[in-house]
């Protein structure tokens, strides 16, 4: 009687060890990879509206493609919608916490939102992974150098035919 609790979690953790090592690498469904070959062409063409459509009917047929959360932040990004480029991104490190892309595109929509302690932070959590000479953090301490795009406003002249009533 004293020995049920320790025979069930021996048992326990020796089932979860056993199907640790069962796993096996995802694969994507193939109307889905479809279906991101074809975003991946209208955001080519400059058709965000029409990649982003592409890409959430991938992730209605297979909502464990991480891939597509990237492709949904790239044409977010297109866009001009940083923060919501930052959610998909997100979504993909929650799927993949050491997914270098992941952690690269967030970093880089965070500087052109104007985060940048933020960024640096993804930039210090890449250099932890994958060291400081990785194409990704080359890649987003380049972002960081550079900055947020300076936004200005451009000089509208007035219409001279404007008469007064």
């Amino acid at each position: 009687m004293r020995f049920a609790p320790v025979a069930a979690a021996l048992s326990l953790v020796l089932a979860l060890q056993a199907s640790i090592g069962q796993a096996s690498d995802y694969q994507a469904d193939p109307r889905a990879q479809a279906l991101v070959a074809d975003g991946n062409a209208a955001l080519e063409t400059g058709d965000t509206q029409g990649a982003i459509d592409a890409y959430e009917a991938a992730l209605a047929i297979d909502p464990g493609y991480t891939h597509v959360y990237l492709q949904l932040a790239h044409a977010a990004r297109a866009d001009g919608l940083q923060g919501k480029a930052i959610h998909f991104y997100r979504e993909a490190q929650e799927r993949d916490p050491e997914n270098l892309a992941a952690i690269t595109g967030e970093g880089e929509a965070l500087v052109e939102k104007g985060a940048l302690s933020a960024a640096r932070e993804n930039l210090s959590r890449l250099e932890s992974l994958c060291g400081e000479t990785c194409v990704e953090t080359v890649q987003l301490a380049a972002a960081i150098d550079r900055g947020p795009p300076v936004m200005t406003a451009e000089a509208v002249s007035p219409d001279e035919a404007v008469t007064q009533n």
